[in-house]
C-alpha cells in the first residue's frame, strides 16, 4: 500500500527507518513537525523523523498547522491509501479521513489501558510488569478507535523509562508491518475498545516529576524508574534540584520513625527515609553538576544525617 508516515521522535524514527527498508509498502510523503532549537547552544535542528526522512529522500512536509488549508490540499494530492501515526500531534477529522483505508495510529500501551501522551511513563510509576504496543484507527476522541493488532512487552524489575521506550521502539516497525499486511489483505478482526477498562497517561508536567518521599520504598523506586532519564524525577537538596536517576530498595526498616525525606547515616551508600523504610540513590544529576553515583555524592557534598532531601527553597512554586 501507498502511505504517508506522520511522526516527531526517535520512536517514530525507527517506525519510518524500518518501513522503507524492510517492508514492501511505499511511503510516499512524510509529515512531522517544524524545526526546533535544541540543546544548550539553542541551534536549529529538524526532528528525528526529518531528519531521517531527508537521508531516505522521501518528500517531507513540516506544517505549523494541520488545519492549513493548503496543508490538506497537498496531502490530498498525494493520494495515499493510508495515513501511518506515531508520537506525533491530534490530528484534525479533516485530515485523518482523506485516505481511503483510513489512519491509524501507534500507541505505546496495550489500549484501553493508559490512554494519553505518557502511557509509557505511568506504566512503570504504577508498577505494572506488562505495557506492550496497540494500533487501532483514528477516531475523534483520543486513543479510543477500534484495535487492530497487539503486541504485549514486558516490564522488567530494573527497566527505566529510556529502556522501555528503547524495546518500544524496537518492535514499533514490525508492529505497523503486521498492522498493515492485516489492513490489505482484508484480515483485519476490529476490537472495540470498552471504555470500561480505561486508565488515564496524562502528559507529565514539572510538578509531577518531584518525588514524595512519604511513600513505602517500592512506590518511590518505581516513581524513579518511570522518570529515568526523561523528565527525570527530582527533589532539592540545599536548596538545589537534585534529579535521581536510579534507585533501589534498601531492605532496611530504621529503628526510629524517621521523617520522610531525612538522609540516613552510612558511609558507603546513600539512603533516604521513606514511609516504613528507606531507599538507596545509586545515580544522581546535582545541578550545575555532571551525573554520579550516591557514593560521590556522600564523598563529595558529605550530608549531615539530619539533613533532607525535599525541603523546596523559597520563591519554587513547585
Amino acid at each position: 500500500m501507498n502511505l504517508a508516515f506522520m511522526g516527531t521522535p526517535e520512536i517514530a524514527r525507527r517506525a519510518l527507518e524500518y518501513i522503507y527498508k524492510n517492508t514492501r509498502h511505499e511511503i510516499k510523503a512524510v509529515v512531522t513537525g517544524p524545526d526546533k532549537p535544541a540543546g544548550r547552544g539553542r541551534k536549529i535542528v529538524p526532528t528525528p523523523v526529518k531528519k531521517t526522512a531527508e537521508e531516505l529522500g522521501l518528500p517531507v512536509f513540516t506544517p505549523v498547522s494541520l488545519k492549513d488549508d493548503s496543508f490538506i490540499a497537498q496531502m490530498k494530492e498525494i493520494d495515499a491509501d493510508i495515513y501511518v501515526v506515531v508520537a506525533f500531534r491530534i490530528l484534525p477529522v479533516k485530515l485523518y479521513s482523506i485516505p481511503l483505508k483510513g489512519s491509524i495510529n501507534l500507541h505505546g500501551s496495550l489500549l484501553p489501558k493508559y490512554r494519553g501522551a505518557a502511557p509509557i511513563n505511568w506504566a512503570i510509576i504504577n508498577g505494572e510488569t506488562e505495557t506492550g504496543l496497540t494500533t487501532f484507527f483514528l477516531q475523534k476522541k483520543v486513543d479510543t478507535g477500534n484495535i487492530i493488532y497487539k503486541e504485549a512487552i514486558n516490564i522488567d524489575p530494573d527497566d527505566s523509562f529510556s529502556s522501555l521506550y528503547g524495546k518500544m521502539a524496537d518492535r514499533a516497525g514490525p508492529v505497523i508491518e503486521k498492522t498493515l499486511d492485516l489492513i490489505e489483505s482484508d484480515r483485519v478482526e476490529l476490537i472495540k475498545q470498552d471504555d470500561n477498562l480505561a486508565t488515564p497517561a496524562p502528559k507529565i508536567s514539572p510538578f509531577d516529576c518531584m518525588i514524595d518521599w512519604g511513600f513505602p520504598a517500592k512506590n518511590v523506586v518505581d516513581f524513579v524508574r518511570g522518570m529515568a532519564t526523561v523528565p527525570g524525577a527530582y527533589t532539592y537538596f540545599r536548596g538545589k534540584k537534585l534529579k535521581i536517576f536510579k534507585a533501589v530498595e534498601a531492605g532496611i526498616n530504621p529503628a526510629e520513625k524517621l521523617r520522610p525525606g531525612r538522609v540516613i547515616p552510612d558511609k558507603h551508600k546513600l539512603l533516604v527515609a521513606v514511609a516504613g523504610g528507606a531507599v538507596e540513590i545509586l545515580e544522581l544529576l546535582p545541578q550545575g553538576k555532571s551525573v554520579m553515583s550516591g557514593n560521590q555524592f556522600l564523598q563529595g557534598y558529605r550530608p549531615a544525617d539530619n539533613e533532607i532531601f525535599g525541603e523546596m527553597p523559597k520563591g519554587v512554586n513547585y
